[in-house]
């Protein structure tokens, strides 16, 4: 069911383009926690570089961004890691304290298939479920918000938010699932055809496509291909008001690089960063006491692969943003790179349960009890949540 206020709250989303959905729950308190979910798995070792690592430039030499302090370098996160050059305003708030980044971290699934990952990774279980963790968290919280229900927003109910809780929908007029490079990628395939593959370029053009967007992952013009930083700004709106919703999940598709992952991933990763600083600056104050986690069904592999991208893997990357986060530093049990010390041979080993992660964010920043976040993650009494992730 949608409410009046509901829909009046989810107007603001109108602006947002394929390829991103959002998701909002209501939730007691002023605290609020943002829920990020990178679909086609996130290359970690790219996003935050582990350089200081003596055998990384043997395993992707070719993917490796210059050096802190170079021109187009990565950001130095304390001399053994870098922030990719493409997130400066990331990189800033890892300055301000407000980024923590969790590096090899994974969920407790073991397999290399996106639709099994992904949902392993929004049941928050080893399998999949008919519910999602942030559906049972919503369940968990004092009613408040917009009218007590959660509101997916997008053509899609995200597993993450289906379950118990009562939610509602809304789309924006002309949304769709469609990936940012997914007009990119066809081009590609039909441009040796002497008859479709010119149409089809010259279309897109008139549609607004650089040429960069149609041959190496670069971006169209306007605002459609920042689907991720609108309805991350619609999103911070509808969370700053008065009586709305505490709760919020982001999904953003293109994050699968097998091919080309330089150029793709530098556009994805300047999305990312864009849309995070435009959650801040429509929360505005609200941005003090929020928690956004970023998070991806797993990681990639180690090695670069023939076509200057990589493969399915296990271990990655999260991101913990915002004011309540207790950031400036970066998280890890680092597990090495040498052959011995790769997971399978092939994959960074993860030494970080993603559950544990986000069972910390919900005990420190929104005080569920431990009984609370056994129900939220069913059987993971062994596993404890991370503290010091939140401020006090």
């Amino acid at each position: 069911m949608l409410t009046r206020r509901a829909t009046l709250l989810g107007l603001g989303v109108s602006a947002a383009a394929p390829g991103s959905a959002l998701a909002l729950a209501a939730g007691g308190g002023e605290r609020r926690l943002v829920v990020v979910i990178q679909r086609g798995a996130m290359d970690g070792m790219s996003a935050v570089v582990p350089y200081g690592d003596p055998g990384l430039r043997a395993l992707r030499a070719r993917l490796i961004p210059p050096p802190p302090g170079q021109p187009e370098g990565m950001g130095d996160l304390g001399g053994f890691f870098g922030l990719h050059p493409a997130m400066p305003r990331m990189l800033a708030m890892y300055r301000a304290g407000q980024l923590l980044p969790v590096h090899a971290v994974a969920g407790p699934w073991r397999v290399r298939s996106h639709f099994e990952a992904q949902d392993d990774l929004e049941s928050g279980a080893p399998d999949r479920l008919d519910s999602g963790w942030l559906n049972r968290v919503a369940a968990e919280l004092p009613a408040g918000g917009v009218a007590g229900q959660a509101m997916a927003v997008g053509v899609d109910m995200p597993l993450l938010l289906r379950g118990p809780a009562r939610v509602g929908s809304w789309a924006p007029a002309g949304f769709g699932p469609v990936a940012p490079d997914l007009y990119a990628r066809a081009a590609g395939l039909a441009a040796g055809d002497p008859v479709i593959g010119p149409a089809l370029t010259e279309g897109l053009r008139e549609q607004g496509f650089t040429d960069g967007a149609l041959g190496a992952g670069g971006r169209r013009r306007g605002r459609a291909a920042h689907g991720f930083v609108a309805l991350a700004g619609a999103a911070g709106r509808l969370l700053a008001a008065p009586g709305g919703p505490r709760l919020a999940a982001i999904s953003v598709d293109g994050w699968d690089t097998h091919v080309g992952q330089v150029p793709r991933l530098h556009v994805m990763l300047g999305e990312l960063d864009r849309g995070l600083a435009a959650l801040r600056a429509t929360l505005g104050p609200a941005w003090r006491q929020t928690v956004v986690l970023t998070m991806t069904e797993f990681g990639r592999t180690a090695r670069e692969n023939g076509t200057g991208g990589t493969d399915h893997g296990t271990a990655g990357v999260a991101f913990l943003a915002g004011g309540a986060v207790a950031g400036g530093r970066v998280l890890a049990t680092w597990p090495g790179l040498r052959p011995g010390q790769l997971f399978q041979n092939r994959d960074l080993a993860p030494t970080q349960d993603l559950r544990a992660l986000a069972k910390g964010v919900l005990a420190g920043h929104l005080g569920l009890p431990e009984a609370a976040l056994g129900r939220v993650f069913p059987g993971s009494a062994g596993v404890k949540g991370v503290g010091g992730v939140v401020r006090a």
